[in-house]
């Protein structure tokens, strides 16, 4: 499901060099908000992926997996790497410890023996052994040379090699060879808890050993490979990156001779599924909702097909499918479909789609990441954290979860912390710290920042006309002027009847212009409406006169109710740019954000929204700042000490005046969160190191500058006769095991030819 927020690449690489500010907030119920042990209600989605032993998998075939494009870089560790270098390398290198289903760390016995602590004083060490079947795919054995390399590269200390991050590298001392070099010895300068983060992927010394191979040469190529495939071809002009069985393979042998990773936009993969180029692909609701319709109506309503996935899908089987999928009953179909040839081609078309897409099944289980609503605190209202809870506590995380992932039938329980999810070791419920939804507390909080019904308007101290406080505000002007004022006034008055003679015009207008581009929730509407003369009629009745008076001159007009129930300070309004995405993938993002607005106007917060490109909505305004509310997401991780700081990390101030925010794009961040992280990064007792990352979260929801509203649903079309393969959730995949249960070559082949 195609989801704009933190790019896919972006999002796996955090473990980079710190490129953010609120004080220690003193919230009573801080204090006991990390009770110990996990959640009970700590339950994870399981993974949906047709599971199926390797003997029920045939040998042989090509499986054509969709990516959104053809990598920039094979090197994970480059700014540039996304989530297609992230698949693709996975099937390619060693990963030592990869996620598990329920997202913890397990040793990978293709590659390690064992890897564990076995000095903690006076400087904590690793010993790692590897596997002695363990080999390039050069034929040369993998070792001590491999790590030392990789290290160098990416401690930081050599500024010639261009990498985005660096996090635990810094903290090795050195590393030696052991007995052989099957074992490696890694001695930390600090103690680092999540050292299993570290070498994966692997890179062959050939790649890591110097700046120029590990700044271009690994961009395109892989000559060096150690993993169930080897890489064959990137055809960037054709969209495609294939890998091959791997002949020094030493572990379980792959099932698939290849597995093409073809680029295909997000936009056309339900084109793609139905052609036949991709046998798996990642998808949005409305592909899922096509395949279950397909699914419906295969074998229409007088049984299963008589040979092969759809089949059997009769005529009025494919009608009946056509009508719902374009919001028609079926008699109202039937007879549009007598009418008019052209429905009936139509339905032809349509029916020939959903024969094809039958033959695939939707995999659904929740991504390993959550989206939020980011609160950006640099500057403007959202720099008071009362402001900031005051919204966090208007919102209804239950109705937007609700929103999200129920069509999909997943389990749509709001996310209770920054740092781990539903399943992973230590989730805990942390969102105690900030506050249950609560419009009256809401609204309080913002009462007390000075944000009052009505603050908007300009306040007087005297209605007098003339009087001492008007021309103390004014400055003092001769009687000419007095009387100038006053015309001037009248003149106001009487645009001002003008202007509510096109109340009702100009709210159409309104709502029109939410559709697209920018527009503000909130406007100030009028009240009533007046006759646009100079007078006013018997119908146009002011709260404390009688219908028809005149107010005396230099009294301000009456304020429209919907005027005074926004809020205000200081005659500004509270108004807040809501930036989203327009793209046809970010519709579940328009819609969350469509219900927050609404949630904020009804406690008289007016939000101006900007729609903006996909393309631009992280680069051009997530990361320089450009927003006050934003929607974006963060994937879950096995290491939220080293992955979580840089991005609560409290802003640092650069030389020019700038701020360094790392990943912190809310700018919210205090000390207090920083010396929490460093101390769980420091933590080698698992449970304490886990106690410390639970108060870091605490006082991040309290801070209130990312409220986690839902997990991501993650939705995969798949063909059926795939197994071991589709939603994922937290786990790796297991590349080797991947196949068809039919010995088969379904798709095109690695070539592209059929």
């Amino acid at each position: 499901m195609s989801h704009v927020g933190v790019p896919r690449g972006t999002a796996r690489k955090r473990r980079s060099v710190a490129l953010l500010a609120t004080g220690v907030l003193t919230i009573p119920v801080l204090a006991g908000c990390t009770s110990d042990g996990e959640d009970p209600t700590s339950v994870a989605v399981p993974q949906d992926i047709a599971p199926a032993s390797r003997d029920r998998v045939a040998d042989g075939s090509t499986l054509n997996w969709a990516i959104d494009a053809v990598p920039s870089t094979l090197n994970a560790f480059q700014a540039d790497a996304d989530g297609a270098t992230t698949r693709i390398t996975g099937a390619l290198l060693p990963s030592l410890f990869p996620m598990d289903a329920k997202g913890e760390p397990r040793l990978n016995p293709d590659y390690l023996e064992s890897a564990k602590v076995i000095e903690r004083e006076p400087k904590q060490v690793v010993l790692y052994k590897l596997n002695q079947q363990a080999v390039w795919s050069d034929g040369r054995e993998i070792g001590a040379p491999d790590f030392v390399a990789q290290w160098r590269a990416l401690s930081g200390k050599d500024s010639a090699f261009w990498t985005a991050r660096n996090a635990g590298y810094e903290r090795i001392e050195k590393i030696e060879r052991g007995k052989d070099d099957l074992q490696v010895r890694v001695t930390f300068s600090k103690p680092y808890a999540d050292w299993r983060s570290l070498f994966s992927p692997l890179y062959p010394k050939e790649v890591t050993g110097s700046p120029g191979t590990f700044n271009d040469g690994a961009r395109t190529t892989l000559r060096n490979t150690a993993g169930p495939f080897r890489l064959r071809s990137v055809n960037k002009p054709r969209g495609t990156v294939v890998l091959d069985r791997n002949p020094r393979w030493w572990g379980d042998e792959a099932r698939l001779d290849s597995l093409v990773f073809r680029a295909v936009e997000p936009g056309k993969r339900t084109d793609a599924l139905t052609e036949g180029t991709v046998d798996v692909a990642d998808i949005d609701p409305a592909t899922a909702n096509s395949i279950a319709l397909a699914a419906r109506y295969r074998g229409g309503n007088d049984g299963p097909p008589a040979h092969g996935p759809g089949a059997g899908i009769t005529p009025a089987a494919a009608l009946r499918s056509w009508a719902l999928a374009h919001g028609s009953d079926e008699e109202a179909a039937e007879t549009a479909q007598a009418a008019r040839e052209e429905t009936r081609e139509a339905v032809a078309v349509y029916a020939a789609e959903q024969k094809a897409l039958s033959g695939f099944a939707v995999r659904k289980s929740l991504e390993p990441s959550y989206t939020q609503l980011a609160l950006n605190g640099e500057s403007g209202p959202l720099s008071d954290d009362r402001v900031r809870r005051a919204i966090a506590r208007t919102l209804d995380r239950q109705e937007l979860a609700d929103a999200v992932l129920k069509p999909l039938g997943l389990p749509a329980k709001p996310p209770g912390s920054h740092l781990a999810l539903a399943g992973q070791p230590g989730y805990k419920d942390g969102s105690g710290a900030l506050g249950e939804q609560d419009t009256k507390e809401a609204q309080a909080l913002l009462a007390d920042a000075g944000w009052t019904p009505g603050g908007a308007l300009r306040s007087t101290r005297d209605t007098k006309a003339g009087s001492e406080a008007e021309k103390k505000e004014e400055g003092e002007k001769p009687a000419a002027g007095e009387k100038a004022a006053d015309e001037d006034k009248d003149e106001k008055a009487e645009k001002a009847g003008k202007k509510d003679e096109k109340a009702e015009d100009t709210e159409k207008d309104d709502k029109a212009s939410r559709e697209e581009g920018e527009y503000t929730v909130g406007d100030d509407k009028p009240g009533s409406r007046s006759s646009g003369g100079s007078g006013v009629t018997a119908q146009d009745k002011q709260p404390g006169g009688a219908a028809g008076a005149y107010a005396p001159a230099g009294t301000a007009a009456p304020a429209p109710a919907a005027v005074k129930s926004r809020l205000g300070k200081d005659g500004k309004p509270l108004s807040l740019r809501f930036v989203l995405p327009s793209g046809p993938g970010s519709q579940s993002l328009r819609t969350v954000g469509e219900k927050i607005v609404a949630m904020l106007d009804s406690i008289g917060i007016s939000t101006q929204v900007t729609k903006v490109a996909d393309d631009s909505y992280f680069k051009d305004h997530i990361a320089s700042g450009d927003y006050d509310l934003a929607l974006y997401s963060w994937p879950a991780t096995a290491y939220p000490a080293t992955d979580g700081r840089p991005i609560f990390a409290k802003p640092e101030p650069a030389t020019d005046g700038s701020l360094l925010v790392a990943q912190n794009y809310t700018r919210v961040g205090s000390d207090h969160i920083d010396q929490l992280f460093d101390r769980a990064v420091a933590e080698l007792d698992a449970d304490a190191s886990r106690d410390l990352l639970k108060q870091a979260d605490a006082r991040i929801w309290a801070a209130a500058g990312s409220i986690p509203l839902y997990q991501r649903p993650q939705l995969v079309a798949v063909d059926k006769k795939l197994a071991n393969i589709g939603a994922f959730g937290f786990a790796a995949p297991r590349y080797q095991d991947i196949g068809f249960t039919a010995r088969q070559a379904a798709g095109p082949p690695a070539n592209g030819k059929k």
